[in-house]
Order: C-alpha cells, then sequence, then structure tokens
C-alpha cells in the first residue's frame, strides 16, 4: 500500500508540489502561486478568491466526481450480474454478434479475465487494498481525469469484492459473476471492462505528465 501511495499520491497542499510543476485551475490555465504581487493577480483564483479557499471547493468537487463515477460503475456491474444470473446461468449463451461475442454465464474463482483461479483469497486481499488506498488518497485530488480513472477503478474494485464475498463457495473465496465472451478470449464481466479503462486512463494521464493534485510535469 506504502508503494501504491508513492506512485499515485501526492502533497495535501499546492506548496509541497515543488519545481517543475504547476497546477492548472478549473479552465485549464496555471493557478498563481499565493503570496507574490497581488497587483499581478497573483495568490487569486479566476473567481477572485484566495487560491487556498478556491481549491478546497474544487477537491471536493473531484471527488464527489470520483464517488459519483465509482457508485455508476458499482451499479451497473451489480444489476448486469443479477439479470445473468437469474435469466442466463444454467441456460444456453445467447448469441450477440453469432460467434463473434456471445453472453454467457461463468463463475470465475480467479482474478479478472479467468487468470490465477488457485488464488482466490489473494486477489480479494488486493481488490480490498485497492478500495482502501483509492480512499485515502481522495482527499488530495484536483484533478477531474484522475477523479474519473479512480473512480473506474474503484467502482469496478467493489464489483468484484462483492462476488468475492457474497458468493459461493464462502466469504472471501466467492466465485465473480462473468458473462461478456469474445470469440478467442476470456470471458470478464462489465467490473473488469470498469477496472481495465480506468488503468488505461491513468497510464495516458501519466504519459501527459499529469498528477492527481493536479499539477503538471514540465519534463
Amino acid at each position: 500500500m506504502a508503494e501504491a501511495e508513492r506512485i499515485i499520491g501526492t502533497p495535501d497542499t499546492p506548496d509541497a508540489a515543488g519545481g517543475g510543476k504547476e497546477r492548472p485551475d478549473a479552465e485549464g490555465t496555471p493557478a498563481v502561486e499565493p503570496g507574490t504581487d497581488p497587483a499581478a493577480g497573483a495568490g487569486t483564483s479566476g473567481t477572485g478568491e484566495p487560491e487556498a479557499t478556491a481549491g478546497r471547493p474544487r477537491g471536493r468537487r473531484r471527488i464527489a466526481v470520483l464517488f459519483a463515477v465509482a457508485a455508476f460503475a458499482y451499479a451497473i456491474d451489480l444489476i448486469s450480474k443479477l439479470i445473468v444470473v437469474a435469466k442466463l446461468e444454467h441456460h444456453p449463451p445467447i448469441e450477440i454478434i453469432g460467434d463473434w461475442l456471445k453472453f454467457e454465464a461463468i463463475r470465475n474463482a480467479g482474478a479478472a479475465f479467468g487468470f490465477g483461479e488457485a488464488f482466490t483469497v489473494f486477489f480479494t486481499m488486493i481488490a480490498a487494498a485497492v478500495i482502501v488506498v483509492i480512499a485515502r488518497l481522495a482527499r488530495k485530488l484536483y484533478s477531474l481525469p484522475w477523479a474519473i480513472a479512480l473512480g473506474l477503478l474503484l467502482g469496478g474494485a467493489l464489483g468484484n469484492l462483492t462476488d468475492r464475498i457474497f458468493r459461493a463457495p464462502g466469504v472471501f473465496e466467492g466465485a465473480v459473476v462473468d458473462f461478456i465472451a469474445p470469440k478467442h478470449f476470456a470471458v470478464f464481466n462489465l467490473a473488469d471492462s470498469a477496472i481495465v479503462c480506468g488503468g488505461i486512463l491513468i497510464v495516458l494521464l501519466s504519459f501527459r505528465g499529469l498528477d492527481p493534485d493536479g499539477t503538471v510535469h514540465k519534463d
């Protein structure tokens, strides 16, 4: 968990970001550092408020976006699994695009896309750790794209963790419900999709030099 915080975590205050970075304001332009020449508009946001005051509401909005995205991803995953278990399990697969894409109910004891079925408890612990780390880092979040990415990760992790806890064969050993079955590929679910999309977005943001606190590397 400490390593994850080192990679994703950011300073609690804008001043701690240090050299080589700048924090964009709500319109994407660099925010002015507090304590410089007032005549140049320094130390204020675009609304005329002190940057420290304006930054806190923006941070709260980003946190709200994170949890809204997570709640949406979790809800559609949970609803889809309830429908699959009720209508598709123990029934023939449904062809969506011929043999290329089917809906087929599968109980997966492994990780995403069916890997590592012998390590169910281990993957459960990883999912729980991811959720705790994201929740702890949410208070340092000032970037909207990062809020969306972390929200997808959080919602997907919660979706699969729910299966691990509440489904057979037992607590922390439950099999995840998968149902999206492309041809020549592993069967997966919407939680897996959310996790992959969130991971891809994080990689793209990292390449662009954007940190979760909204600062941008000038490398």
